[in-house]
């Protein structure tokens, strides 16, 4: 196995070929990496287990309290976490700052998708709940690694664009978009979370749980731009498609999503 100083990362502008062996890519890869990658899958999987958790104890699928956000969140999460665990190895940022931010973005995640998974099985609110003191150390918790979330993507975000990334043709640009699409799913956050506090310290507590509903199919599309766009990047250069062929279909694809995510805010900007 490769020491922490000789390993190499993950599959991108360096990293091994993944038509080779898995286990021997998993070896291949950083400590940090590899930490990064099984906390998401494990986050991933128990979404998918609190989808079977609803399908045998039921109730609503929407609401403040429902087997619906450990789900959502513990799927997203993790495969937010995977996605920037790979990506990240196309920008020319320096690898223990690049090491660091993930393990920290890693421990965010669990944070985050710890805090909503509890406070489901407590059959309580998990977000803008203030009932009690214990609810409100959640509520506050997972504001404060919502701030500390957007400061790292955003730090992420901006090293894609100060340095050209590397990578196959069609790459820099679909992490260029996908990072800049993060933004708005970002932005949209925030949003939720200010307007949300804003109703409940004004007392319109029932309100502030309803209040994120016009905004939650912009944060969605927009989230995973930056997994789906360097995904079809990846794809495409196992294909015999032409440099110029393969940056047509990006233009194109970003194009697309781009569409996507302005339908998702002229929906927002109406019913909000």
């Amino acid at each position: 196995m490769p020491s922490p100083t000789t390993a190499t990362s993950l599959p991108g502008p360096t990293g091994p070929d993944l038509t080779g062996a898995v286990p021997d890519l998993w070896r291949a890869v950083r400590p940090s990496e590899r930490l990064c990658c099984a906390t998401g899958a494990a986050l991933t999987l128990s979404g998918l287990a609190h989808l079977l958790v609803f399908a045998v104890d039921g109730g609503p699928w929407d609401g403040p309290v429902s087997w619906r956000k450990p789900v959502t969140f513990g799927v997203s999460f993790g495969l937010t976490l995977i996605a920037l665990t790979w990506v990240t190895s196309y920008l020319r940022i320096g690898d223990r700052a690049r090491n660091v931010l993930l393990v920290v973005f890693a421990a965010d995640c669990v944070l985050e998708v710890g805090g909503i998974t509890l406070q489901a099985w407590r059959r309580v609110p998990s977000h803008l709940n203030m009932e009690s003191g214990f609810d409100t150390a959640v509520s506050m918790s997972l504001a404060v690694g919502g701030g500390i979330l957007v400061v790292l993507l955003s730090v992420f975000a901006v090293a894609s664009f100060r340095r050209r990334p590397s990578g196959p043709a069609g790459m820099p640009l679909a992490l260029w978009s996908g990072f800049a699409i993060l933004l708005v799913a970002l932005a949209s956050g925030a949003a939720m979370i200010a307007r949300g506090v804003l109703l409940t310290k004004t007392g319109h507590q029932e309100e502030a749980y309803h209040s994120t509903a016009p905004l939650k199919p912009l944060h969605g599309v927009s989230l995973h731009a930056v997994l789906v766009l360097p995904a079809l990047a990846w794809l495409m250069s196992r294909t015999a498609w032409s440099e110029r062929t393969r940056n047509g279909v990006m233009r194109g694809a970003v194009a697309c999503y781009a569409a996507a995510v302005a339908a998702a805010g002229i929906w927002a900007a109406i019913t909000y």
